[in-house]
Order: C-alpha cells, then sequence, then structure tokens
C-alpha cells in the first residue's frame, strides 16, 4: 500500500473526525511532510479533506472517489494476489500495466483510472475516456493455459461486465462478439486482451485484460461520431455516484470466479444467451471486403457461427463483424 493509500484508509477509518498530522504521521511511521504531500496528493485528485490548523484533516464524503478501499469495501471475498491500485489519470491502463507486466508484476495486479488520454481499443482504435464519465481498468494474469484458450479470457470478462451491470442495474446486458457489452442496442463497454506468449511453451507469459465501461454520460455528450453507436449505464438521473467502485469490485470478482476455473468454460452458457449478434443479418468484415452473411450462434469454442450468402458456412476465431441496419447495408 502506498502512502497516499494508507493516508487515506487512516482517515476513512476515522469516520469524519480530525486527525493530526502528528498522530497520522506516528501511526503510519511517516514525516510529518510526507503526511502533509499525501493528503495535498489525495486533494489534487478529488478527496475532499479538510485541514485545519491545530486540528489535523479530515476525510468529507466523497462517494464517487475511486480508491482501493472503497473498491475493496463491496468484495465479497478476495483473492490474495489482488492487489488494486487506482490513479486519476493514465495515458492508457492497458499500456502502464503492460509495462508492469514486463517489469516482473505478479497476477493480481489491478491498476484502475478515472480518465485515459490515450485509451485505445481493437485494432488500436482510440476509445473514448474522458475523466467523469466512465471507469477504466486493466488485469494482470498469467494463466497456465495455452494460446488456443486465451480467448477464453476475453470471453469470461464479457460475462462478467453483463452480469455485474445486470446486478446492479436491474437491465438486461447483451454481448456483441467477441468483446462489447450493450445496452438497448449500443456499446456500453469495451473490452481489449492484450497477451505475450512464450514461444518455446506456446503458452501465455501473461495477459493484460483492459476494461471499459461509460458510467454516465459525458459532459456536453458523447462525440458525434459516436453519439450513435455507444451509451452510457446510468443516464444523468439515475446515476449514484458509489456506483463506480461497486461496478469495478462484481467486475473484478465475477471475473476472477472464472478464472480460476478457466479451462471448464463454466461461462459459456452466460454468453451464448446475451449474444446479441444471433440471428441478424451482418457484414463480416476482412480489410476493404465485406461479405454479408447471417450470425447463427456462439460454439463450444467462443467462435461466431456465420452462414454466407451463397450457403457457405464458417466459425470465426476472431475478427471484426458489423450489424446490418434494418431495411438497408451497413
Amino acid at each position: 500500500m502506498t502512502t497516499k493509500e494508507e493516508v487515506l484508509k487512516t482517515l476513512e477509518l476515522s469516520q469524519g473526525r480530525y486527525v493530526s498530522g502528528e498522530a497520522l504521521a506516528r501511526r503510519l511511521s511517516l514525516s510529518r511532510n510526507a503526511v502533509w504531500r499525501a493528503v495535498k496528493s489525495l486533494q489534487d485528485e478529488g478527496c475532499s479533506i479538510d485541514a485545519v490548523t491545530r486540528r489535523g484533516y479530515r476525510l468529507n464524503e466523497t462517494p464517487d472517489l475511486l480508491s482501493p478501499q472503497a473498491v475493496e469495501k463491496y468484495f465479497s471475498r478476495r483473492a490474495a494476489c489482488w492487489d488494486v491500485e487506482v490513479r486519476k489519470t493514465v495515458t492508457s491502463t492497458n499500456t502502464v500495466l503492460k509495462t508492469m507486466a514486463e517489469g516482473g508484476a505478479p497476477e493480481g495486479k489491478i491498476l484502475v483510472a478515472a480518465e485515459q488520454t490515450a485509451g485505445r481499443g481493437r485494432m488500436e482504435r482510440r476509445f473514448y475516456s474522458p475523466a467523469g464519465s466512465g471507469v477504466y481498468m486493466s488485469l494482470l494474469l498469467r494463466p497456465s493455459c495455452g494460446a488456443s484458450q486465451s480467448l477464453y479470457v476475453t470471453t469470461a470478462a464479457a460475462v462478467a461486465v453483463a452480469e455485474a451491470i445486470e446486478h446492479v442495474t436491474g437491465r438486461r446486458a447483451q454481448i456483441k462478439w467477441v468483446n462489447d457489452v450493450y445496452l438497448r442496442g449500443k456499446k456500453a463497454c469495451g473490452i481489449l486482451t492484450e497477451a505475450a506468449f512464450d514461444m518455446e511453451t506456446n503458452r501465455l507469459a501473461y495477459a493484460v485484460l483492459g476494461i471499459g465501461v461509460n458510467m454516465r454520460p459525458p459532459a456536453g455528450g458523447f462525440p458525434d461520431e459516436l453519439e450513435p453507436i455507444v451509451t452510457s449505464v446510468f443516464g444523468e438521473a439515475d446515476y449514484d455516484p458509489v456506483l463506480r467502485n461497486r461496478i469495478v469490485a462484481e467486475i473484478i470478482e465475477r471475473f476472477w470466479r472464472s478464472y480460476e476455473n478457466l479451462g471448464e468454460k463454466a461461462f459459456l452458457q452466460g454468453y451464448r444467451e446475451r449474444s446479441f449478434l444471433s440471428g441478424k443479418d451482418v457484414d463480416v468484415v476482412s480489410g476493404a471486403e465485406r461479405r454479408p452473411a447471417r450470425a447463427l450462434d456462439i460454439d463450444g469454442e467462443f467462435r461466431l457461427h456465420v452462414r454466407y450468402e451463397d450457403g457457405a458456412e464458417e466459425y470465426l476465431q476472431s475478427g471484426e463483424v458489423s450489424v446490418k441496419p434494418r431495411g438497408g447495408s451497413a
């Protein structure tokens, strides 16, 4: 736990009472200056902390503040390896966590951010990640599975996100193969799994699982190019500030439950039941080519089963599929 996290946890446990800088320093074995710097950093990140001469510091109610302590409060169980770190702003949680992975960080490191300045999705597309709107997280995994099972990480995460949204909101979520979670026919969450392989063993050296959830409409609304295709879990009217920390905890816990027994694919039925594409007319996109097809189902290996207009069928392991609008082409 960092100095900043220790100070925040101590103030949270004080339940609105003032704690002197001297008492904080003594309790945490820090200098008074280190305590002051930690408090200043927390204030800069949005923590409402009163600092009063001869009284000390007091944490005011800040329900929308992302913090490891606030996330962990919602865990009903906790894996020993989980290490949640929260940052106000990052370039990309995946990029930062990949650097940590290359440096030897252990499985279970979880990075959560309130904003990404260079968020990205599949095919290096920009992932819109403004402050005050969403929650963005990455989990470091070191699975004992082969390359053929790497897709399970993404699909297990999609089910975890869908279940978390349903549990918190009561609204039905769907999964657009392979890695997007939809609400009301629009994208509310994107998932990006990036992996490094051990070429000698053909097994994963590590995987970084990135998840971005649009929690509420951004100030001023979504950009014009995104407005027709994206949505948020909550609107302004029904958004509750405490829900950012809760949704993070729900996703982590639900995903880890599947991850611990990844090869059993217990989440397969949940994935298939929520398929957004099954039964729809789609275009299978390969480069500049768009081939019309009907999406039939998701098979036991999470491949998308499609039938083309000429009657040929294919099971797609990866790729891009777009839904045809009713009455016209995509």
